[in-house]
């Protein structure tokens, strides 16, 4: 791999950065061994391993990972390779493997923390110092791991930043999606809706808070929903949920300034600080008075009002509280992304929550969706146009600021603030490869 320059990737304050940020597979290469190993990854959510044994499989950055709830009923995040000849020991999405893991290749098998259970005809192995060998230790933990509130977390590097440091005040906007439940949990609703972009992973990061592309590049679609409607509407008429979801996506560049961003250390941020296009959303029957009796009118007030538009968790995770939504940017290569759109259930809340959530999936977030598809054009477009040699500079300068990132901050709606934040972490990470732990 060629030696990588940060300097001359990003520009201070990331105002700009080089095209190869996004084309080069070597920095890509670079990102696996530094951001995805040091920072606080998501794997899954505790509710989609209820029972002992139940597992599910994912990948932090490019390394195949297994969550499992071992027999002591904590959640485990194993390397998914088989201490022996290196097989992956799961090739199901999800399952359950009852009390321990079994090599298909040579029925080497393990605990579900990882640990040896048994080797076939073990004598083979009789002074022949296996017994110091890596194999001998069983599969591979990664040993810093986070249940937070039923969230999975895990970093792969021995040594870094604790997981409050890293995330502080941030976690704000996984616990208000948590708190909409009358009783304080979510459950994931069956599988994602999963595809593949020929663009790079962080690109789909950047748009989630783009809040000047909405009323361009969904004008085909939001806009044409929009033009239907104001035709055949009038004020007596019902507003369909689809249309209720829609609409908003056309607000005005004033509407979204006026939203506000936030953003956090660590390449942390959300949109819709004040108001976002989840806010006008029709009440539900019997939700409030649930809302009251479980935290009481002041506090289900504070927790209803906050409606975050899109909040994003460095480095490739985006949580919407307020449709119960979570969409993972899986890295497969530098022009390659597997991009994961999960759906919560409130528990306790009406079911009509759950049915607008899954419609708002589909609509916006689904291969076949009329909104989502905008945005996928965009993307690859960008992929192919940034290899001209014209301009080797991507732009990031609204409303740049000297000096505007810090703790937790509120900035202009439109500002590409949150995207600066990100490459400035980014960066950060990146040149941690030679740190203790950080490129082993």
């Amino acid at each position: 791999m060629s030696e990588i320059n940060l300097d001359d990737l990003v520009k201070p304050g990331a105002s700009e950065v080089h095209r190869d940020v996004f084309l080069c597979q070597d920095v890509f290469a670079q990102e696996m061994k530094t951001v995805f190993r040091n920072t606080w990854v998501y794997v899954g959510h505790d509710s989609q391993a209820p029972n002992k044994g139940d597992f599910t499989t994912t990948a932090i950055g490019t390394q195949p990972v297994i969550m499992v709830r071992h027999t002591d009923n904590t959640i485990q995040v194993l390397l998914n390779r088989c201490p022996h000849k290196g097989v992956q020991l799961v090739n199901d999405p999800s399952g359950s493997t009852g009390r321990f893991f079994r090599c298909p290749y040579h029925a080497w098998s393990f605990k579900t923390d990882g640990s040896p259970l048994g080797i076939p005809f073990k004598k083979g192995y009789e002074d022949t110092g296996f017994d110091t060998s890596c194999a001998k230790k069983g599969m591979c933990k990664v040993a810093n791991v986070k249940n937070y509130r039923g969230f999975i977390f895990a970093r792969l590097s021995e040594e870094g930043e604790s997981f409050e440091d890293f995330f502080s005040g941030s976690l704000s906007s996984i616990d208000n999606m948590i708190d909409r439940s009358p009783e304080g949990r979510l459950e994931i609703v069956g599988p994602p809706l999963r595809y593949l972009h020929h663009c790079n992973w962080k690109m789909l990061v950047d748009n989630q808070t783009d809040t000047c592309h909405p009323m361009i590049a969904h004008e085909s679609s939001a806009g044409t929903v929009t033009k239907i409607w104001n035709a055949v509407a009038n004020e007596d008429t019902p507003k369909p949920m689809v249309v209720e979801l829609v609409l908003p996506f056309m607000s005005s560049y004033e509407t979204f300034e006026k939203m506000g961003i936030r953003t956090w250390d660590h390449g942390h941020g959300h949109t819709g600080v004040s108001w976002s296009i989840h806010s006008e959303y029709s009440d539900v029957e019997g939700y409030f008075s649930a809302m009251i009796e479980a935290y009481g009118k002041e506090r289900a007030e504070e927790i209803i009002a906050e409606t975050r538009h899109n909040t994003c968790y460095f480095p490739n995770m985006m949580v919407k509280g307020a449709i119960q939504t979570l969409r993972l940017f899986k890295p497969i290569a530098a022009d390659k992304t597997i991009v994961e759109s999960w759906i919560f259930k409130l528990v306790g809340a009406p079911d009509t929550f759950l049915k607008r959530t899954a419609m708002y999936n589909r609509i916006i977030n689904a291969p076949t969706s009329i909104v989502g598809h905008d945005d996928l054009e965009m993307y690859e477009r960008a992929q192919e146009g940034l290899k001209t040699d014209a301009n080797p500079w991507v732009n990031m300068q609204r409303h740049y600021r000297e000096d505007e990132l810090g703790g937790e901050r509120v900035h202009p709606g439109t500002s590409e603030v949150q995207m600066r934040n990100h490459y400035v972490s980014w960066a950060k990470y990146m040149g941690q490869i030679n740190e203790k732990g950080a490129g082993s």
